[in-house]
């Protein structure tokens, strides 16, 4: 492994994507890369979180994690985002780092970055695959290489069969319905493999 540098960057209001981001650091770690998991920063009001008793608790369980800036974009040479859906988009939180990466995409410093993306919902057509293209769309405007998991992998079937990038299924009580974890760890090791090939070929 070329020391592939990989940025997991996710928002998690109930937990799931900071679940799914850690399977991913875990995938990503046993192809010997250099990884970092990283939250977005929170926009809701601290009135309207302190309200919901997940949306605490997950505040909490993620207190210690480093909240991604320009910097970590610029250091990883692959990024994987992982995001719940909001009305078939991702959520505004994520939109919002993304939108204030002007400076590096002006620079191209976003030029050939390797990425993929994960997602959840709480029905299996709530709009996990709309999010992801909306993701997907703005890394076409960075210049970036996505990397799907397309069913590249049986496991991908097992997890709900989603080739534009791992989505679960999240029921009322904050359960994940399908088992996903073989599903984000095979999409990492991918994105991790394909980086490794850019890397190469840029030296």
């Amino acid at each position: 492994m070329a020391n592939v540098k990989l940025a997991v960057i996710f928002y998690s209001m109930s937990g799931t994507n900071f679940q799914l981001a850690k399977w991913a650091e875990e995938g990503a770690k046993e192809m010997g890369a250099e990884v970092k998991v990283l939250k977005v920063e929170e926009l809701a009001p601290e009135s309207v979180i302190q309200g919901n008793e997940a949306w605490k608790a997950t505040v909490e369980k993620t207190k210690d994690v480093p909240v991604a800036t320009s910097d970590d974009i610029e250091w990883a040479d692959a990024i994987i985002f992982s995001v719940p859906t909001r009305f078939g988009n991702m959520p505004s939180q994520m939109k919002q780092f993304l939108d204030i990466q002007g400076g590096l995409w002006a620079n191209g410093k976003t030029v050939n970055k390797v990425v993929s993306a994960m997602t959840s919902a709480q029905n299996p057509h709530g709009g996990q695959e709309a999010t992801l293209l909306s993701l997907y769309t703005s890394m076409m405007h960075w210049g970036a290489i996505i990397v799907s998991p397309g069913y590249t992998d049986p496991v991908i079937f097992g997890a709900g069969g989603n080739p534009y990038g791992t989505s679960v299924t999240v029921d009322q009580n904050g359960k994940m319905i399908e088992d996903v974890e073989a599903a984000v760890k095979h999409q990492a090791k991918r994105t991790v493999t394909v980086a490794e090939w850019v890397k190469k070929g840029k030296q």
